[in-house]
């Protein structure tokens, strides 16, 4: 087992996780405020199950001795609209999960940490299904009975 590869392959999560939390919890906050209460809180959600996520690799990292680093976010804009935030963040996952079940595939001989990429990956493909389908369903029944969902 390489550790430094393990330990920088968690830290890359750890950071990318931590901005996507925080952006997630932000985006909820508005959304709310907008009144897409129902799309506010399922984002709210997300912040929580993340930095859960964030909170098993940074044990991970500490376990293997490795020391987690902070390495702070970059900036990124609120999405007003939620069909929008949808749009913006099905992007990033389409990208993120062919990523994570690549790097998770470079770990199998570390099975503690193939075993929490894994558990990730199939939150983080779930993730992208629900995304996937409430654009399909926005289409389907048009833009503003869709926002009338999300209320």
């Amino acid at each position: 087992m390489d550790t430094t590869k393990t330990i920088n392959t968690l830290q890359l999560f750890v950071t990318g996780l931590t901005e996507g939390a925080i952006v997630h919890r932000l985006q909820g906050q508005t959304l709310k405020a907008a009144g897409f209460v129902k799309l506010g809180d399922k984002f709210l959600s997300h912040y929580t199950e993340e930095m859960g996520w964030v909170e098993k690799m940074q044990e991970r990292i500490l376990d293997l001795g490795g020391k987690p680093v902070f390495e702070g976010c970059k900036c990124r804009e609120i999405v007003e609209d939620p069909v929008e935030y949808i749009k913006a963040d099905l992007a990033i996952q389409e990208k993120g999960v062919p990523m994570l079940r690549d790097c998770a595939l470079t770990l199998t001989d570390d099975p503690l940490t193939y075993d929490i990429l894994k558990a990730y990956l199939a939150d983080e493909e779930e993730d992208l299904y629900w995304l996937r389908g409430q654009l399909e369903l926005c289409a389907k029944i048009g833009h503003q009975n869709y926002l009338a969902t999300l209320i």
